[in-house]
């Protein structure tokens, strides 16, 4: 794998809860999901606006902007990526997709999560409901923001103290990089 010996290591579960766990090999320690479980993240647009959600993270200390998302295998072990992304979208935002592609696999924190996800794109969005999570569950509040805002968008929010997913960086990148020079 590489020169350090202690990534050819097998891992050692130090603590496993419901749905976290905390490993160690050798030195390094990282955290992942419990029994395989991976996640979908959904790039979702409707006439021209990007379709976000808001709800409260514990891990954030409050309110996160993030892509909708959900965990692939949580409720049934022979979910699909598609399904679990559709299923995710209608629950989460009121939406449903004629079409899921997907786009590839990602880590967001490798140095210190093992956990990875699917990142698809909805095709074909059109209004089944009004979403919102699973009642007396989540507190999801549907956001659908133009994409010319979608900076100023982040930016209020983030004014208003409310966290944000490195994820969103997928569709803000081209915002970021025309103000960079990059």
């Amino acid at each position: 794998m590489s020169g350090d010996p202690d990534l050819s290591l097998p891992p050692e579960t130090m603590w496993s809860g419901r749905f976290v766990e905390a490993c160690r090999k050798g030195r390094w320690e990282y955290a992942g999901r419990t029994n395989g479980i991976r996640a979908v993240v959904i790039l979702a647009e409707h006439e021209g606006q990007w379709v976000l959600v808001e709800q409260p993270r514990a891990a954030v200390g409050g309110r996160c902007l993030e892509l909708p998302a959900g965990l692939v295998g949580d409720h049934d072990d022979g979910a699909t990526i598609e399904e679990t992304a559709i299923r995710e979208l209608e629950e989460e935002t009121g939406f449903t997709a004629g079409r899921i592609e997907r786009l590839g696999d990602f880590h967001a924190s490798p140095g210190m999560l093992r956990e990875s996800f699917t990142l698809v794109t909805a095709h074909d969005l059109r209004r089944v409901g009004e979403g919102g999570g699973v009642a007396g569950e989540e507190e999801i509040i549907v956001h659908l923001v133009r994409k010319p805002d979608l900076a100023a968008f982040v930016a209020a929010r983030r004014a208003a103290g409310v966290a944000m997913d490195v994820k969103l960086l997928l569709p803000l990148a081209p915002f970021l990089l025309a103000t960079s020079g990059a």
